[in-house]
Order: structure tokens, then C-alpha cells, then sequence
């Protein structure tokens, strides 16, 4: 299906304001995947909070022109899928990492990602896929703030322990002799 310019516009302004606020992006090869495991996709990257969408190449590099995205204008060649992360830079490479973990999908052929303005290969996929999500950062981030001050209030702690163990094994002395 052929698009008019005011369709092309549109798309390339959708695309464009999307790569804008994304963490990251990810492009993939479709070719040969079905209508029904493009669609589950497509299903799994709501839930996850990842804008997905199939481009012409060419839109897709004007929509990339002057974000932190640009760096993939050389890498979009052939049929490809564009992933944005919308809430974490990893959920994009999750998506595909999970969907590819399933043996009937294994068509689908990641080519790039980019993250910071940087593009990677795609065997970079299981490196961002594994950093964690805000609240996992958060979360570590709390853990390591609290560790020292609870290892402060288990040393406090000892110093009257030690004593009451100190006295039981003074009152033991006593009664053994």
C-alpha cells in the first residue's frame, strides 16, 4: 500500500517524536516471520512499554535525523521492525531476547542497537537486555545506602551482647567451682 506525502509526514513526525524521548532502539529483520508471530509481538511490546514499528527505510532515516538515534541511518537496510524503549533502555532488547527464546521465531534477525547515540551490533542484544530496570537501580541503589548503616547498628549491637556473654560465662565459673 502506497502512502501520500501527508501520510509519510505523519508517520516520519510519529516516528520521530517517539525516538525523541526513547532510552533506546533496537532494529530487527522480519523477514519470514508470520502475520500471527508478528502480531504476538507486537502484543508483548505493549505490555512492556516499547513502541514498535515496521518503517520504510527510508522515512525511518529522516525520522531519525536529529535525535540520539541517528547513528542507525547506515544500519537500516532491508525489511525491518524499529523498537524504542519507552520506559528503560533495556526493555526493547528484553522484548526480543524473550521473543527469540521461542524456537518457531527464530527468523527474526537483529541487526542493531543503539543506546546513547551509540550504534552496537546485535550481539550486544544480552548485554543491555540485562540492565536493570529503574526500579531494580533503585532498588540496588537503596541496598547499597542502607548496607553500611546496618552493619554500624549490628556492631552497636555486640557491644552489649558481648557483655551479657561475658557475664553468663563469669556466673558459669562461679557455679562450676
Amino acid at each position: 500500500m502506497s502512502l501520500n506525502l501527508a501520510e509519510k509526514q505523519a508517520v516520519v513526525a510519529e516516528v520521530a517524536e517517539v525516538a525523541a524521548s526513547a532510552h533506546s532502539a533496537v532494529a530487527a529483520e522480519y523477514r519470514g516471520l508470520s502475520v500471527a508471530q508478528i502480531t504476538s509481538l507486537r502484543v508483548k511490546a505493549r505490555e512492556t512499554g516499547v513502541y514498535l514499528r515496521v518503517v520504510k527505510n527510508t522515512l525511518a532515516r529522516r525520522a531519525v535525523q536529529g535525535t540520539g538515534f541517528e547513528c542507525l541511518q547506515s544500519s537500516l537496510v532491508g525489511p525491518l521492525i524499529l523498537a524504542f524503549s519507552q520506559e528503560d533502555p533495556g526493555a526493547a532488547a528484553r522484548l526480543f531476547k524473550e521473543f527469540l527464546k521461542e524456537k518457531a521465531n527464530e527468523k527474526l534477525v537483529v541487526k542493531v542497537l543503539a543506546v546513547g547515540g551509540q550504534a552496537f551490533p546485535a550481539r550486544e542484544l544480552d548485554r543491555l537486555a540485562s540492565l536493570p530496570t529503574r526500579d531494580q537501580a533503585i532498588s540496588l541503589l537503596m541496598a547499597c545506602m542502607k548496607a553500611p548503616l546496618d552493619k554500624f547498628a549490628r556492631t552497636l549491637n555486640e557491644i552489649p551482647g558481648k557483655l551479657v556473654r561475658t557475664v553468663e560465662a563469669v556466673r558459669q565459673q562461679k557455679e562450676a567451682a
